[in-house]
């Protein structure tokens, strides 16, 4: 495996610009305008393509003519940047934060133009050469397990609002249904408000008609059927006769739609152990603690198996926003959070390492530690992230996994633990 500096240098652009030539995309939904400037920073040419199979061929056939080697683009994925890398032509990736900061070089208006925005993109790629980086792909084992692994996030995040819908709902038609289960949209919750829909039905169990029906569904919790009973008894009561009645439609849209989350969350879940099995690098991330199983495939997606992304630990951190930014003026130097990063990478990183700490003590030892100096939680985790992607980057420049035995932090914290 290339060391971290060569792999840094392989990922350089070159000095000059391939035929004194750079171009800009600016990507829209239906269509996408493309300008192309010389080395002096002159418009050379510029179009308008449809979002379309035929658009984008003739996008790289106005491309080839004009002997563009290299073109900018504001996102690093989707059909404009696949057919640019099958075409040979390097992609280089400006984020739109970067570009909206960047049309004030040009005018002092500010206002956003498509083709506008192309030029900037085709100009900065021109004058910015020494600072920008060539996208280098992830494998389509790590693409096709992000996608998954983002799906499943956003079903997940569903399946969260409909069960405060569904909960919401109940407190005014059927109170005693909530809080009764450990979740409302456990699937003996969701069994229970399929055959008790309404108060008159719940009005006519007693301690053994509910042991009974437990029975039936293979209740595996751990309260008796006597708590549960005295929790309906507790709870106000809900609506009665034909206004409760005339609730049930809701009340049943809300779970056949948990239902069917509930089963595509559990489709993607098992889609996402198999992709993760046939990963090259699941092994780094499993063998992290309480990494789990689509916890690890999410680190692995997220940071995916391009080494020439993160020549430097420094430059993981950075993106996932564990890393402070700092600004300093004169004698005035502030330290806050990093707003500008990957979103999903850092989510991934945070949720890893926030439960971590529940199973390495080297990691619990950061946190208390981070959390006595005043810290927030959220703070405390982040720290505790950035330590962790430090060590996640070793492990997965060489390959290896995590060794608790060869984490020599882990085992000094472990040798004062025993002293004490």
């Amino acid at each position: 495996m290339k060391s971290a500096s060569n792999t840094a240098n392989s990922t350089l652009l070159p000095e000059y610009a391939p035929n004194d030539v750079t171009a800009g995309i600016d990507w829209a939904r239906d269509d996408h305008a493309a300008c192309i400037v010389d080395g002096r920073g002159r418009k050379v040419a510029t179009t308008m393509v449809e979002h379309t199979s035929s658009g984008l061929r003739d996008l790289v056939a106005v491309l080839g003519r004009h002997g563009v080697c290299e073109v900018a683009i504001e996102r690093p994925d989707g059909p404009v940047v696949e057919t640019l890398l099958a075409a040979g032509i390097t992609v280089v990736v400006i984020s739109p934060n970067q570009v909206k900061n960047l049309r004030s070089r040009y005018g002092s208006a500010g206002n956003k133009d498509d083709r506008f925005d192309a030029y900037v993109l085709a100009d900065t790629l021109r004058t910015d050469r020494a600072r920008l980086r060539p996208l280098v792909p992830d494998t389509e084992a790590t693409v096709a397990l992000r996608r998954t692994c983002r799906a499943r996030k956003d079903l997940v995040a569903h399946r969260v609002a409909v069960a405060n819908q569904l909960r919401a709902h109940l407190r005014n038609v059927l109170p005693c249904v909530v809080g009764l289960f450990a979740a409302i949209d456990s699937p003996i919750a969701l069994t229970f408000l399929t055959r008790f829909d309404t108060q008159d039905k719940i009005d006519r169990l007693t301690v053994k008609r509910l042991a009974d029906w437990l029975a039936k569904q293979g209740y595996s919790g751990k309260v008796d059927p006597a708590i549960l009973h005295q929790r309906i008894l507790d709870a106000p009561r809900g609506a009665t006769g034909a206004h409760g009645t005339s609730q049930t439609p809701i009340t049943a849209g809300y779970v056949a739609l948990l239902r069917t989350l509930l089963a595509q969350i559990k489709e993607l879940s098992t889609q996402i152990n198999t992709q993760l099995d046939a990963h090259v690098d699941a092994h780094i991330f499993t063998s992290l603690p309480r990494s789990g199983r689509v916890r690890a495939a999410r680190l692995l997606a997220e940071i995916g198996d391009c080494r020439a992304k993160f020549p430097t630990p420094e430059s993981l951190t950075c993106l996932a926003g564990a890393a402070p930014s700092t600004r300093q003026s004169g004698r005035l130097r502030t330290v806050g959070f990093r707003w500008a990063c990957d979103k999903q990478l850092r989510d991934a990183v945070v949720d890893f390492a926030g439960d971590s700490r529940r199973a390495n003590p080297w990691a619990a030892d950061l946190y208390n530690r981070a959390k006595a100096r005043g810290h927030d939680h959220a703070h405390a985790v982040r720290i505790l992230a950035r330590a962790w992607l430090h060590i996640i980057w070793h492990c997965w420049q060489d390959g290896t996994a995590y060794d608790p035995e060869a984490h020599r932090a882990l085992q000094r914290v472990l040798t004062q633990n025993r002293a004490a």
